[in-house]
């Protein structure tokens, strides 16, 4: 009975998504009337212009905001191996808050604080600025990798922090005693065993960004995303061409996430042995 009941489990989890990767394959018009298996749809979405600067945006907002939140996070992980005591309970509660709160709340929260920040500083640029024509802050770019990045940033922490406390500190001390001074040591010590985490950080928030739609919704401005092209493609109508972005999608994700515990997965190998 347990393994049925788990089948049906895993046939309703991972049924819905084996069919969209099928029909992927459809050389019908229609998204439910399976009538033969053709790579078409994925040579029309090759060929979507809009598709690919959608893809082209999300790339730039995804590497740009996993950068910064790799870079970010891999330094507070190592300042908060120093904290002791009730501040280390309170900035631990902070991140996993940053994790566990709902993409929307995000979303909704910094959108209101970008517009109010927004208002305010062209407020003072239009008194100060010798011309007429002052710049304008907006949303964009700037606002969507700024989210993404804050978003992402607490998966690195707790990743980093992870290797930080299984790592072998005699190697440290060793590094010490034969006085290397403290960069020397984080360079040639620290950071060569710190780079699986890192890297799979990395991996993880491009996943995350590159996936996302909920934040990105609200503070992308007039950029147009790649998770934002499908849902306003699909309010038309799910044809085959969407379920063929959707399977491109998916297994990109899906090789990144691999990827990312992969690397995890050997090191913890390696340093047991």
């Amino acid at each position: 009975m347990l393994r049925a009941y788990s089948a049906l489990v895993y046939l309703f989890l991972y049924g819905p998504i084996a069919l969209i990767v099928l029909f992927s394959f459809n050389s019908g018009l229609s998204a439910a009337d399976f009538q033969g298996f053709s790579l078409r749809w994925y040579a029309r979405v090759a060929g979507n212009s809009l598709m690919l600067d959608a893809l082209r945006t999300s790339l730039t907002v995804a590497f740009s905001s996993a950068a910064l939140a790799t870079i970010m996070g891999t330094m507070a992980a190592l300042a908060l191996q120093r904290v002791k005591g009730p501040v280390r309970v309170i900035f631990d509660g902070l991140t996993y808050i940053a994790i566990m709160v709902p993409g929307i709340v995000i979303g909704i929260a910094t959108l209101i604080a970008l517009v109010t920040t927004f208002d305010a500083a062209n407020a003072v640029l239009a008194e100060i600025w010798p011309t007429d024509t002052p710049p304008q802050l907006h949303m964009g770019y700037g606002s969507i990798i700024a989210a993404h990045t804050l978003f992402s940033m607490a998966l690195v922490v707790v990743i980093v922090r992870a290797r930080i406390a299984g790592m072998d500190r005699s190697l440290i001390e060793a590094s010490m005693d034969l006085y290397a001074d403290p960069w020397a040591t984080f360079r040639q010590v620290t950071l060569p065993q710190l780079a699986p985490a890192i890297l799979a950080g990395f991996l993880l928030c491009f996943t995350f960004s590159f996936d996302d739609f909920v934040i990105a919704f609200f503070v992308a401005g007039p950029l147009n995303t790649l998770p934002i092209y499908v849902f306003s493609s699909i309010r038309r109508g799910v044809t085959p061409e969407i379920n063929a972005i959707g399977t491109a999608i998916m297994m990109f994700s899906l090789v990144m996430l691999f990827g990312a515990q992969l690397l995890l997965r050997r090191k913890s190998v390696q340093g047991k042995t």
